[in-house]
């Protein structure tokens, strides 16, 4: 079945890779997109990656009238349009919550009048803090937020109550939320109020919880992006990439090519899934410094990460993907291979310019007494 597509935010990394995605498969699809300039450039002209095929309408998603026109003659909507960064989120908090919390009201007033056959909204694993952890005697309990007199220690690992380190385990839906920074917040508020409203008013909706998502069309010169971009603008400039901490820190890295492959399934059975929140990972994890020097290699580039010894406030130290309830329920399967997607980068990242804003960033938070 044909369908016409809406994707809010489209115009970024994730949206044009999913709107490849959903016109390979046959379906319409419109974007609407602000161009915002963090993301884009000052020149807010549309991507040149952005296929010929999609119908871009600029405007922003907190204007009532913009999504009005966005969403005539649609049947389906993925909510992707968001303020995107943990640091910037703790001192930038009007903006990330009047992009986030407001736009998210703003679309789905516009769906309560005028429904559409489903929606999937794009939420992150922000939401759970630190992820789940085992103790010595193999209890599974979930992490819990570092003290401020630890961190000073630079004691990094999660404690249990008698000070020994917890080991980290894949991190299920079923885990309780623990918002540790304005982003989580937003994007939990984000989550709840689609599903909400999608039960409320018998749109079937789905939440994806997004782990960390590379790939091409990353927005190279924004400092608050995914790691990767942000490991990759440095070195560009042959500088090191800074890891916090002691760099030991795991994460789950998806492609953006197998979360586009979830956001369609999810689409395909909104119906069957619906109210459902599910992880959207590789299933695999790696320590940030890991990253930095695989990146480095690809690229050639004889440049060791810098650890600076530093925490960051809303970090947290471990927190990885657990993706069997999404492997049952949608049928995904991450097929891209962090080896092979890193090859991928490394070509695209060829003849790119990444102005490296990250100096400038570390700045910002240190001098809000965000940095540890």
């Amino acid at each position: 079945m044909t369908r016409a597509v809406l994707i809010t935010g489209g115009a970024g990394f994730i949206g044009s890779h999913l709107a490849d995605t959903l016109l390979a498969h046959g379906h319409r699809v419109r974007v609407l997109d602000n161009l915002d300039p963090q993301v884009h450039g000052n020149k807010q002209r549309r991507p040149d990656y952005l296929d010929a095929d999609v119908e871009l309408q600029v405007g922003d998603v907190r204007d009532a009238s913009a999504v009005a026109r966005a969403l005539d003659g649609i049947d389906t909507v993925f909510h992707l349009a968001a303020k995107v960064g943990v640091g910037q989120s703790m001192y930038a908090v009007d903006s990330y919550t009047d992009v986030n919390n407001r736009g998210t009201a703003v679309l789905l007033e516009a769906l309560i009048a005028h429904p559409v056959d489903r929606l999937v909204v794009a939420s992150s694993m922000s939401l759970y803090g630190e992820g789940l952890y085992r103790d010595a005697a193999g209890t599974i309990v979930p992490g819990q937020d570092r003290g401020l007199e630890q961190l000073k220690q630079r004691q990094w690992e999660v404690l249990d109550d008698g000070g020994q380190p917890l080991t980290p385990i894949p991190t299920p839906e079923t885990k309780p939320p623990a918002l540790s920074s304005v982003y989580a917040l937003s994007k939990f508020d984000q989550e709840r109020l689609c599903l909400l409203i999608g039960r409320a008013y018998n749109i079937p909706t789905v939440a994806l919880r997004f782990f960390n998502v590379y790939g091409t069309r990353q927005a190279l010169s924004n400092p608050y992006t995914g790691v990767l971009a942000i490991f990759a603008s440095r070195l560009l400039n042959d500088n090191p990439p800074l890891v916090n901490e002691d760099g030991e820190q795991r994460r789950d890295f998806v492609s953006v090519l197998d979360v586009a492959e979830a956001c369609r399934l999810a689409m395909e059975r909104a119906e069957e899934v619906a109210g459902q929140a599910l992880n959207v990972g590789s299933g695999r994890n790696y320590t940030v410094l890991e990253i930095g020097r695989r990146l480095a290699e690809v690229l050639g580039k004889r440049i060791e990460p810098e650890i600076t010894g530093k925490y960051r406030v809303g970090d947290i130290r471990h927190c990885f993907a657990d993706i069997s309830l999404t492997r049952s329920l949608l049928g995904y399967e991450p097929r891209v291979q962090l080896e092979d997607s890193l090859i991928e980068l490394a070509q695209w990242l060829e003849g790119q310019i990444a102005v490296d804003n990250v100096q400038q960033a570390a700045a910002e938070l240190h001098a809000r007494g965000l940095t540890v």
